[in-house]
């Protein structure tokens, strides 16, 4: 790393990585904060200088969605300012503009960044595995071989498993009992046996369950072949489980268009 004297005590480190873009905001007249996942330095916010002016460099590069790689200036150890400096950015893949017109994917985009933001509460905590989970549903959204709402419910369900909240889907939440039950608790975890069911479990369908299976193991061949009430039964559950676990609604997930069908 190359340091680069400061005024405030330290000296700034020049460093690279390759990011995914969650966010971005306003910041002064003609700057944005970027929000990151990194693959190597976790979640961080940088400073982007002028990248609102019509003659920006790499205003472009620094949209939501995009996967790119760059030089950042500041401390990876937290030394400092809490805020990096973009001093370099190259496209690798700007996933957006595949889908900047395609309500539902867009959307699905948006919940998959929040998400991703709201695991990751600790800035400069590497997550490997959430970056290419992050990576790879945006990815996959670009594609468009699957619908929105199918990859959304699929990075989710593996996302809070890295997490630590996957739900039990194959056996008992409670109790542990191998088998396809009929019941499915949120505050119990998921699938409960009838021995171990909760006043207020819900009963979901059958081929609802066997949809989040699918989602989980990525079985795209049974998920891309279910029907639209069986995929927003599962979305539905899913949802709840992760807000459930999170304690607060993210706000992207009610404006997700589930009404794909393919």
């Amino acid at each position: 790393m190359i340091a680069v004297p400061t005024g405030s005590g330290y000296r700034r480190q020049l460093y690279r990585d390759d990011a995914v873009v969650l966010r971005v905001q306003k910041l002064g007249e003609s700057d944005r904060i970027i929000t990151l996942l990194t693959r190597r330095n976790g979640r961080l916010r940088a400073v982007a200088r002028g990248v609102r002016r019509t003659n920006s460099r790499f205003g472009a590069r620094l949209e939501p969605f995009g996967h790119i790689d760059l030089q950042l200036a500041g401390s990876p150890e937290g030394v400092g300012s809490a805020l990096h400096s973009v001093s370099q950015v190259e496209a690798v893949a700007l996933y957006g503009k595949t889908f900047l017109t395609d309500y539902p994917r867009y959307t699905a985009a948006s919940a998959i960044a929040e998400t991703a933001e709201r695991l990751t509460p600790v800035e400069r905590e590497p997550s490997l595995r959430l970056f290419q989970l992050t990576l790879g549903a945006l990815k996959a959204l670009a594609a468009g071989d699957h619908a929105g709402p199918l990859v959304l419910d699929a990075y989710l369900l593996r996302a809070m498993a890295t997490a630590g909240w996957a739900p039990a889907i194959s056996e008992c939440a409670v109790c542990g009992t191998a088998g396809r039950h009929a019941a499915f608790s949120v505050p119990a975890g998921g699938a409960v046996c009838p021995d171990c069911r909760p006043p207020g479990a819900a009963h979901p369908s059958p081929a609802t369950l066997g949809l989040m299976r699918a989602l989980t193991d990525g079985d795209w061949q049974v998920a891309d072949s279910s029907e639209s009430p069986i995929r927003r039964e599962c979305s539905g559950l899913v949802a709840a489980h992760l807000q459930w676990h999170m304690e607060r609604a993210l706000r992207s997930l009610p404006l997700v268009d589930r009404r794909e069908s393919s």
